[in-house]
């Protein structure tokens, strides 16, 4: 039998840690709380509420919080650990469910999904998700519901073999291109979709362009590897070429700025070297031939997006002004497409 605990990255929560804490004891005996320098008595809180603290001194943002949790779940032999956010946005009752589901595949990441209630979700915030997973699904070689939730099961197996080089909420989406693309499962779990009126750290605008940064900067790297490879859809292992680029700050995000400012051209350049090599090299693009999504689709999706721009404001004027249309909801249907079987398909 698996070794789980729960593992809490928090700054500032003392409005909900001590209930996300007792929740999640109800049903794992063990959770550890990363206090990510917060300024409040988040800490004295969680270890009132019977967590086990660690203390980290500066703010660096989630993803650093979770990098340390992982670290101290694998020196103390735990096999995997299920992360909970700690602004009550996730419903410990639903741990068991995430417990029963590892038991059932072991080696596989567990990833929480909020899609089946949108009307719960913020527009806005649904609309970016939507986007987001057909790109980190692509990368990820799998289609993964919601690859934005924080709610997960990661079996720490495969955590160790992954190099996590970003911080803040790029960490998270970090980690399902690499697991992904090395060959791990990625399996979805609905749970309860809650939205409150707690303060959230995830800032809408430059979060979501650092994680679409990273999206649009692995992919390339990516493709090429599987342009000159046989049958080889899973391009990553510890140390690559976007491993090493990463460890150097500076270096990745020049990268970064040149993968965002090229986006438009890798579509048609992966289009005309899938036609030069195929002939020479048999089935390769193999992530893209497994999921039915070719070049010409991939272009089409990344040329329209930006339309979002205008039909965003266009639809919001018109609902001011009392007509009532869903201008981006049919825009997203027809130009982010969905994967061969991916709709509703979950492990429980």
């Amino acid at each position: 039998m698996s070794k789980i605990c729960v593992v809490i990255p928090a700054y500032n929560a003392t409005q909900t840690i001590r209930d996300v804490v007792k929740g999640s004891l109800q049903y794992v005996s063990d959770v550890i709380v990363a206090d990510d320098g917060s300024t409040d008595n988040t800490a004295d809180i969680a270890a009132e509420a019977g967590a086990r603290v660690m203390l980290i001194e500066k703010n660096f943002g989630k993803g650093n919080a979770l990098k340390a949790l992982f670290r101290k779940a694998i020196d103390e032999g735990y096999d995997a650990v299920i992360s909970v956010d700690a602004d009550g946005q996730h419903d410990p009752a639903d741990i068991p469910r995430f417990i029963e589901s590892h038991y059932n595949c072991p080696e596989s990441v567990i990833v929480g999904s909020r899609m089946h209630h949108i009307h719960k979700i913020p527009r806005g915030r649904y609309n970016s998700m939507h986007v987001a997973r057909f790109y980190v699904s692509l990368g990820a070689n799998q289609f993964i519901e919601d690859t934005q939730c924080g709610f997960r099961l990661y079996p720490l197996s495969t955590v160790k073999n992954i190099l996590l080089t970003t911080d803040r909420y790029v960490t998270e989406t970090e980690f399902l291109l690499k697991a992904g693309d090395s060959g791990a499962k990625i399996r979805s779990l609905e749970i309860e979709t809650i939205y409150s009126n707690n303060v959230s750290y995830f800032k809408p605008v430059t979060d979501i362009v650092a994680i679409s940064f990273y999206v649009i900067s692995y992919l390339p790297t990516k493709w090429f590897l599987e342009a000159i490879s046989s049958d080889r859809p899973n391009t990553y292992s510890r140390n690559n070429f976007r491993d090493l680029i990463g460890k150097n700050k500076i270096l990745d995000m020049a990268f970064e700025i040149f993968s965002v400012l090229t986006v438009f051209l890798v579509p048609p350049f992966f289009m005309i070297l899938r036609l030069l090599l195929s002939p020479f090299i048999k089935n390769n693009f193999a992530s893209t031939r497994k999921l039915h999504c070719g070049f010409f689709r991939i272009l089409i999706t990344t040329y329209l997006i930006p339309l979002l721009l205008i039909i965003a404001p266009v639809e919001k004027f018109l609902n001011t002004s009392g007509v009532k249309v869903k201008l981006v909801n049919r825009f997203l249907k027809y130009v982010v497409p969905s994967f061969p079987g991916g709709q509703g398909k979950y492990i429980l």
